[in-house]
Parts: structure tokens; C-alpha cells; sequence
């Protein structure tokens, strides 16, 4: 067998796509949407080498066109939960022993086969599963889920050459083994990449995997499977189910093998999770490693020293693109009174002048939120808003669901900088703003740091240097991902690790080097060349 010290491609962040009218990319994206379109999928689970179709189907439909048909997936029950997790505990052996140049192999190419023949179909996908627009699937369900494929494989090598030092005589090794176990990918409707990075990034570093889509993301999920299997991954190293959370749980939560959650959703699921791990910790063969990323409540705070047309973009970008349905999303706003006229005139203009539609329409800003349940709750945020004499609805305020879940990109106006939609997370189309008096930046400061408990992003505008720097170390824990002069949104791979703290997560930087160390467990060896035959020191000699 030959050796060599591999040396992976260098990655490089997927350039976007812009999908101008006569670009080649446009017309390919509108023809794979056609075709979507025009068949009923019927999509099985992916357990070992097998295609499972249960019979219990579950239909799948555009959120902004919920009465077509994309297709049905086959809902697992408890069965099939100890299947998978029977299918990886099988399949890891083989795979922890795989070279890794071997493993990184089948996600670099997974990585190309997204970047080339895939990826029209995924983000056509994403358009039509979860609502977004085409710029919002490229730099999701294409460059981002391509950035993490690329950029794992080379923070993989980066912590396989950290190495101890060794004194004369002696060899220090360190070696970077997987968990002992199996991992629970547990992913969100939101980020077609997150969903693919999940299970991908433990699996890269020689783990095995159950991954749990979120049921309104099974459509794109199914294609980056085929992806998967069509770059080389062996089977049984992530296998794709679909079945209740709390059915799913139960088994996996109290199997001793249970190595590791990969998780992105809310902040009440991830504490009942965390809570029910410290229930069961001593059925466990080892510590398990929780990995969160759990939302937030983001804010941009501008300075009377901003541009106001600056301002105006970020909010706009940052509240509503993606309907708002972004963890990282602009969803209060702190703006000074003597800027607030001129912001104010330019939001209600542009807030004016945004589409709002199908995905299949590529002038259409604006999209349909995920599903009924989400609509409701944000039409509720709304509403009670709409009753309150101390709230000012400054745009929008209408929503309908006869064709699709469309709510109107809103803006409210507080008074109460406590008030209930400047404090939690709605996770939709809708930006809370308190104007506050010029005077007043500093107690501005303490109330962004302790409005709400997340901790996710943040942004400050202002063109003063010294106020930049002040709100910077103040609110050094208020966000884990902070802009400065930017919307809170738009973290890329290798740029920007993205996380927070506090009840926005673990912080472990999806998108760097430190989530992959989440998924190994090192063990040192100490080789000594010529090792001592006596017991004695010298110090124990006789004057």
C-alpha cells in the first residue's frame, strides 16, 4: 500500500449565482421547477441499504400553493427508529476505519455534484418545499450546503495536523477518533444547508448518523440523500428518517450508544432535549456532546451618525428576506428620534414596492411562511398588536391563507420597549421598532442587553468610530454573530462561524473548525524510544 501526506483542494466560497432574466441558471431553474411541478414524488426512508415505504403517507405541498401536490413521504413509527440506529451502530466500524482522504472524497464530490448537475434541482426544491425565492435558495440550498461540504474537509486536515510536541526520546501523538456511538442530526425547515451540514459534518469526522429532517423540509432533504448516494457515502452512515419527535426521542435519548445530538430548531425543544440527556446520563456509555443552535430575538441599534439610506436596506434585507423566517433575522430595531422621520417615509416606500407571491414568479420578494401552524401564529402577533393603543402598524398588518400562507412584510411601532413582539421570537415577516430620544443611547445599550434571553446576532449603524466601539464591548455577549454597519443576517461559510450564546445555543460555529472538534474525542499515545531501567533519580544519590 503507498503513503502519502494528503493535501485537500483549497476551498473557496461557491460563487452566486444572480439569475438575471437570459442567464443560463435562470432558465435552468425554471425548467427544473417545471418539472417538479408536473410529478408527484413519493419519497421512502433511507435505513442501511434500504428504500422504506411505510404506506403512512404524508403530503407535501408548496406553502405558497398549499392545495398543489409536490408528493408524499412515508412517516416511520418506533420501529424504525431502532432500525437506524441498528443501520449506523452496523456501518461504523468500516466507516471510522475509512481513510479519511477517502471520506473526504465523497463530500467533496457531493460538494461538486451540488455545484453542477444538482443544482438546479435542489434549489427548485427549496422553492417549492419552503417558500423561498431564488436568490434565497443559491445562497442556501447551493453555495452554503456546497461552502460547508468544501470548508469541513479542510478544517478536518487543519485539526488532524494539530499535534503535541515531543521531547527527546520521545514520539507525542495525538489521534482524533469519532464518538463512541452514534450521532442524532436534528434538523430545521428553514436552511436547506443546515440540514445537510448537520449530519454531514459529524459524518465527515468518521461518525454514523440518524438524521431527522423537519417534516416541511423533506423535500429538499430527499435530494441531498440522492446526492449523498450518488457521491459514494456508504450505507448506513446517515440514515434519513421520518417519524415523530417525541417517538424518535424516546429511543434514542435512552440507547447507550447515543454519542451526540446535531441540532437546529427552537430554544423549548432544546432544553427539554438537554433535560431529558441529564435525565438519562447514566445509561449512556459516554458523556454525550449537545450541539444547539436555537434561535433568537436579533436587533440593530443605529446611532443619529448612520446613513439612513444604509439603514433602510438593512432593515429591509435583514427583517424580510425569507419572510423573516431566519434565525438571524432583524426583528427589533432601536432607531433615534431625529433619524426616525426620514426612515420611517423611506421604509413605508420601499415596503411599498416588494412583490409578494409564488417562488415560481421571479419578481416576488416576498414568499409564503412554512405552513399553517406558523401563519396562525404570526396572524396572532398581529393581531394583538393591531389592539394596542401604545402600537403604530406602519406597514402591513394584513395576511391571507386562501391560496397560500401570505402575511404582509409589517412594521410596528412601540412604545414600550418591553413590549411582547420586541421581546420574543416570532420567526415571520414582521419588525418591531422602539425610536428612542437621541440622549438616551446609553440606556439604549442596557435595554438591547437585556430585553431577551437570546444571544444570537446583532448589528450596530453609525458612522462614529467611538460609538462603534463602545456598543461593540458592550454588547460583547449579546450576539455571538455581530455586525457592525450591516444587517444581522447573511453569515457565510469560512467568513463568518456562525452561533450564539445564552438561549441562542452552544456557540460551537457552524462553518469552522470548532463544531468539527464537537465530533471527535481525542486520544493521546506517548511513544518512548529508550525507556528507563531503574526506578531511581538522581537526586536520591548520596553527597
Amino acid at each position: 500500500m503507498s503513503y502519502g501526506i494528503s493535501k485537500v483542494p483549497t476551498p473557496a466560497n461557491e460563487p452566486v449565482k444572480e439569475y438575471r432574466p437570459g442567464s443560463p441558471e435562470r432558465e435552468a431553474l425554471k425548467e427544473a421547477i417545471k418539472e417538479l411541478r408536473s410529478k408527484e414524488v413519493d419519497i421512502p426512508m433511507y435505513i442501511g441499504s434500504e428504500q422504506v415505504f411505510t404506506g403512512n403517507k404524508i403530503r407535501l405541498s408548496p406553502p405558497h400553493d398549499h392545495q398543489h401536490t409536490l408528493g408524499y413521504f412515508h412517516e416511520g413509527e418506533a420501529a424504525h427508529v431502532h432500525q437506524a440506529i441498528k443501520a449506523a451502530l452496523s456501518a461504523r466500524d468500516s466507516w471510522a476505519n475509512l481513510s479519511w482522504e477517502s471520506r473526504a472524497a465523497i463530500f467533496l464530490k457531493a460538494a461538486d455534484l451540488i455545484a453542477g448537475p444538482y443544482r438546479a434541482k435542489i434549489n427548485a426544491a427549496t422553492m417549492l418545499g419552503q417558500s423561498k425565492n431564488a436568490y434565497q435558495a443559491e445562497i442556501d440550498s447551493a453555495c452554503e450546503l456546497i461552502d460547508f461540504l468544501r470548508f469541513n474537509v479542510s478544517y478536518m486536515t487543519q485539526i488532524y495536523q494539530e499535534q503535541p510536541n515531543s521531547a527527546p526520546g520521545i514520539w507525542n501523538r495525538l489521534e482524533y477518533r469519532p464518538l463512541e456511538g452514534f450521532v442524532f442530526a436534528l434538523t430545521p425547515f428553514n436552511f436547506t444547508a443546515i440540514a445537510g451540514n448537520l449530519p454531514t459534518s459529524a459524518a465527515l469526522m468518521g461518525n454514523v448518523a440518524v438524521w431527522k429532517p423537519a417534516y416541511t423540509q423533506v423535500y429538499s432533504a430527499q435530494v441531498i440523500m440522492e446526492v449523498l448516494q450518488k457521491a459514494g457515502l456508504p450505507d448506513g452512515v446517515i440514515n434519513l428518517i421520518y417519524v415523530d419527535g417525541p417517538v424518535a426521542g424516546d429511543i434514542i435519548f435512552s440507547h447507550p450508544e447515543f454519542a451526540g445530538i446535531h441540532f437546529t430548531g427552537s430554544t423549548k425543544v432544546f432544553q427539554q432535549i438537554w433535560s431529558t440527556i441529564g435525565a438519562n446520563i447514566h445509561k449512556y456509555k459516554s458523556y454525550p456532546r449537545i450541539v444547539g443552535e436555537t434561535g433568537g430575538k436579533d436587533f440593530v441599534l443605529v446611532h443619529q451618525s448612520a446613513n439612513v439610506d444604509e439603514v433602510v436596506t438593512g432593515l429591509l434585507r435583514g427583517a424580510f428576506e425569507y419572510q423573516g423566517q431566519k434565525c438571524s433575522a432583524a426583528s427589533r430595531a432601536y432607531l433615534p428620534e431625529s433619524l426616525w422621520p426620514e426612515i420611517e417615509a423611506k421604509l413605508k416606500e420601499q415596503v411599498a414596492g416588494l412583490k409578494m407571491g409564488g417562488t415560481e414568479d421571479f419578481s416576488n420578494f416576498i414568499n409564503a411562511v412554512i405552513d399553517e401552524r406558523s401563519f396562525r401564529k404570526i396572524a396572532g402577533y398581529i393581531d394583538e398588536a393591531k389592539q394596542n393603543p401604545a402600537v403604530t402598524v406602519i406597514t402591513g398588518g394584513h395576511y391571507d391563507s386562501s391560496v397560500g400562507y401570505f402575511i404582509e412584510p409589517t412594521i410596528l411601532k412601540v412604545e414600550d420597549p418591553s413590549y411582547r413582539t420586541m421581546c420574543e421570537e416570532i420567526f415571520g415577516p414582521v419588525l418591531s421598532i422602539y425610536v428612542y430620544n437621541d440622549e438616551a443611547f446609553d440606556d439604549v445599550i442596557n435595554i438591547i442587553n437585556t430585553t431577551s434571553p437570546y444571544a444570537l446576532t446583532g448589528s450596530i449603524f453609525s458612522k462614529d468610530r467611538y460609538v462603534v466601539e463602545k456598543v461593540t464591548k458592550a454588547l460583547e455577549n449579546a450576539a455571538g454573530n455581530f455586525y457592525i454597519n450591516d444587517k444581522p443576517t447573511g453569515a457565510v461559510v469560512g467568513q463568518q462561524p456562525f452561533g450564539g450564546a445564552r438561549a441562542s445555543g452552544t456557540n460551537d460555529k457552524a462553518g469552522s473548525l470548532l463544531n468539527l472538534f464537537r465530533w471527535i474525542s481525542a486520544r493521546t499515545i506517548k511513544e518512548t524510544f529508550s525507556p528507563p531501567i531503574a526506578y531511581g533519580y538522581p537526586f536520591l544519590q548520596q553527597e
